[in-house]
């Protein structure tokens, strides 16, 4: 019995990963420039809804969830080194529905709380000179390429009795490296990343811990300019890994998944624009297979420019 529960366990994590969506995540120009000294906020709304796929030998079938997210985030350039960075951070709040058979019984659960608090730096390496508004706006595209670092902390919801959380109760890191190159109205990306999972050690009934392994992630998108700020974007995305051990039992089936979608962006005044991403997926072997919907509002302004010092006049002779 202990045993049967440990397998049901581990093919419901993928479940509990989709609320915080780690590697389904598709984000086009992310490395793009930007001048130094912008500040943005956004506030996002999204919907996701579809089956979740398990290992034919566990007794879990008919699987459905949705979830709606709502979230609250800030961004910011900074110069280093003569080259542009992005700091951001994002507080999502989740509220989930999900009902399956578990072998011929009908189950349902509901969760709804704060996830985890996801930070990310950025730094352009090649291209993407740290530039004021002004320098910006004289200045070609080019080819840049960057890395990045990731980091979401255990502050979510978590209770250790519940085998289903909105928080993960554990620290995760990706980072990762993005090549954009743009031609003419074109940009083309390419990001490479992995996650990389700290251990859950109150995990279900507080007794278990849960490791993960590292889960890979790669992201291709294709977008067209149509004027400044007002764009459409082709994405896709692929993960693989993240197998699942629970204390000594077995490890979960690999996931091998594949998502596409598009992502518009439209200005609707000077600072504002609104942002719109539909998302499905293509493949998925063991995981969510979601559909998936988000809205989101962005307002942006820069740095106030430093006044000059004063001059001083010199003493009448």
């Amino acid at each position: 019995m202990r045993r049967s529960l440990a397998a049901i366990t581990l093919v419901l994590l993928p479940l509990a990963a989709t609320l915080t969506a780690h590697a389904q995540e598709m984000e086009p120009r992310a490395y793009s420039a930007s001048p130094v000294g912008t500040n943005f906020v956004a506030v996002s709304l999204g919907s996701s809804s579809g089956s979740v796929i398990f290992d034919p030998t566990i007794p879990i079938t008919d699987v459905s969830a949705d979830v709606v997210s709502a979230g609250v985030g800030y961004g910011r350039t900074f110069g280093l080194w003569k080259r542009q960075g992005l700091f951001t951070f994002s507080v999502p709040y989740v509220l989930g529905h999900m009902e399956g058979l578990v072998g011929e019984t009908q189950q349902k659960i509901r969760r709804s709380g704060l996830a985890d608090l996801r930070a990310k730096v950025s730094y352009n390496i090649i291209g993407a000179p740290a530039l004021t508004p002004g320098e910006f706006a004289k200045t070609k595209p080019s080819t840049i390429f960057g890395v990045s670092l990731t980091v979401q902390a255990p502050t979510g919801q978590y209770n250790p009795e519940k085998l289903i959380n909105v928080g993960t109760n554990r620290w995760a890191f990706k980072p990762e490296l993005g090549v954009s190159v743009p031609v003419k109205h074109w940009y083309f990306d390419a990001y490479l990343g992995a996650w990389f999972f700290l251990d859950n050690d109150a995990f279900y009934t507080g007794t278990s811990t849960k490791k993960q392994d590292p889960l890979a992630s790669l992201q291709l998108h294709v977008s067209y300019s149509f004027k400044p700020r007002l764009w459409l974007a082709l994405d896709a995305t692929w993960y693989g890994g993240g197998q699942v051990t629970v204390d000594s039992n077995p490890p979960s089936e690999r996931q091998n998944n594949s998502r596409l979608g598009l992502t518009f962006s439209c200005p609707v005044a000077k600072r504002q624009s609104i942002k719109l991403a539909a998302g499905t997926g293509a493949s998925a072997r063991t995981g969510a297979d979601f559909n998936t919907l988000l809205v989101a509002w962005q307002f942006a302004w820069f740095d106030r420019p430093k006044a000059p010092p004063p001059v001083k006049t010199p003493p009448a002779p």
